[in-house]
């Protein structure tokens, strides 16, 4: 397939009411439907909510967590992407078999089939445990796909695997921007006045989602993983209220080349639908970077600093973490 028509959403979850949530993403199923698309991207931890769940305790959060791929959500997304021959990817929080939790992120097949990421460097509740595998695998539409949640893209060497592994197109849902920050000059909280005051005032909030809280912040390292790996990157992200949080929403579909395909700029759930060049990719700049890498160099990579700490420490700590 040298052309894939892809989808990537954000929308406003409702922290804890599955059933809403899994309404909002059938409702947007269907329109890509209509659109031709063959993939479709939502958020992470879209389905029970993600920025609430750092105030449970560990018996609230089991009781959000499902099984997958037998849990009841996992199910409906199935049928979501049996009814309209689609792959349907969406986040939750996953019971294990070996009763861990985690922050996962479900991609569902036509065929049944079911590949499940979970998130690297998971840090919103000290009861949930961070994965330790990458996510890479091939698909019936000829395309190999890779997962990264949230903060397993900000770090470079998850991206540069990701791609090594074969990945040609990788999915990466977030709940980012709006968020306090220990960086003066990255993200920070929005007034949650401007969102609830979104329909007399557009412009205010919309500049917010925009501006350094937002799409600047992004723009600063997000299209540089797509370029720098030859990778198109699908963003969805989470919009509006999450919990005392404003998400600035921004799904963008971006190519091999570090390019916005196109993004969604209002503040409301929407949909952007672009089609990827797949054959851009052989040549683009960051594939043919990575064929002159010198891996015999790059030693250092491996070697712990020692100033390592657990992604819960890091983002509630104020401890500078370098």
């Amino acid at each position: 397939m040298s052309i894939l028509r892809a989808a990537t959403v954000q929308f406003e979850h409702k922290a804890g009411d599955k059933r809403h949530n899994v309404a909002v993403i059938a409702r947007f199923c269907a329109q890509a439907a209509d659109a031709g698309v063959a993939i479709v991207v939502f958020p992470e931890m879209c389905i029970t909510g993600y920025w609430h769940v750092h105030t449970l305790d560990r018996d609230a959060v089991a009781a959000l967590a499902e099984p997958i791929p037998d849990g009841p959500s996992t199910r409906e997304l199935l049928e979501l992407a049996r009814r309209y021959n689609m792959i349907v990817c969406a986040g939750l929080i996953e019971q294990a078999p070996d009763g861990r939790m985690h922050n996962a992120y479900a991609v569902c097949l036509p065929d049944g089939g079911v590949h499940v990421h979970r998130k690297l460097h998971t840090f919103v509740s000290e009861h949930l445990t961070s994965g330790d595998q990458y996510t890479v695998f091939d698909t019936p539409l000829g395309v190999r796909f890779g997962v990264l949640t949230c903060w397993d893209n900000n770090l470079v060497e998850n991206v540069r695997i990701t791609a090594l592994r074969g990945a040609t197109v990788l999915i990466a849902p977030h709940q980012t921007g709006g968020t306090a920050s220990r960086s003066p000059h990255a993200l920070g909280r929005i007034d949650p006045a401007l969102w609830h005051g979104r329909f007399n005032n557009p412009a205010a909030i919309e500049a917010e989602l925009r501006g350094p809280k937002g799409r600047e912040w992004l723009m600063r390292w997000l299209p540089s993983r797509a370029h720098d790996n030859g990778l198109f990157i699908l963003f969805s992200n989470g919009v509006g209220m999450d919990g005392d949080e404003v998400r600035t929403g921004g799904a963008m579909i971006i190519d091999c080349y570090g390019r916005i395909v196109d993004e969604a700029r209002a503040a409301a759930d929407a949909m952007v639908v672009a089609d990827l060049d797949l054959s851009l990719i052989p040549l683009s700049t960051g594939r043919r970077w990575i064929r002159g890498r010198r891996p015999e160099l790059y030693g250092e990579l491996t070697q712990p600093l020692g100033s390592e700490v657990d992604p819960r420490t890091a983002r509630f700590s104020d401890t500078p973490t370098s």
